[in-house]
């Protein structure tokens, strides 16, 4: 039986996947509650920007921002479980006992989910054009009071680095699995 290890960045990455997956069900509550409730209440918004602001001829974008927050849930989920996997990883490490297949699993997995949520992004960016020709509108009709602000939603290297640096530590730990099993079963 593998000794726990007393590590303090280990212990600090554990609080921060925890933080982190807590903060992905807050938002996700959020969102399951905020898409229903646009969808619903999208009509009356739109009558209220009707009767205080009737120089914006552009009809309010009910659908375009409950898809949007759709795809911020997929995504809010996909992190989620991608903390938890992180989570369990970090618990092996500190029992002493990091190849495991099963780590190797959740590092494949974990890959996966972060590369679902940089292709979640591409959706996103299709659906922000019509958000942002809303806005448009809006800022054309002289309100002052609001603001929007759209990111580029550009190509992010880092995070398809990060999706290739997973599947190469999920190969690293199958293969130190399968060594510690060999070497096991020869001793």
């Amino acid at each position: 039986m593998p000794k726990a290890i007393n590590d303090p960045l280990l212990l600090i990455g554990k609080i921060f996947a925890i933080i982190l997956q807590v903060a992905m069900a807050i938002g996700a509550i959020a969102l399951v509650i905020a898409i229903p409730t646009i969808l619903f209440a999208g009509g009356y918004v739109e009558a209220e920007i009707a009767r205080e602001a009737p120089q914006i001829t552009e009809r309010f974008p009910t659908i375009w921002i409950a898809a949007i927050m759709a795809v911020g849930l997929a995504i809010v989920a996909m992190l989620f479980v991608f903390f938890g996997k992180l989570r369990r990883i970090i618990g092996t490490v500190g029992e002493g006992d990091p190849f495991q297949p099963e780590n190797a699993q959740r590092l494949s997995l974990m890959a996966w989910l972060m590369l679902g949520t940089q292709l979640a992004l591409i959706p996103a960016g299709a659906i922000a054009i019509p958000l942002a020709s809303y806005a448009a509108a809006v800022k054309e009709s002289g309100i002052e009071d609001v603001s929007f602000s759209f990111d580029s939603g550009g190509f992010d290297m880092t995070a398809w680095l990060l999706v290739v640096i997973l599947f190469i530590l999920a190969r690293v730990f199958r293969h130190g699995a399968a060594m510690r099993e060999d070497l096991e079963g020869t001793v």
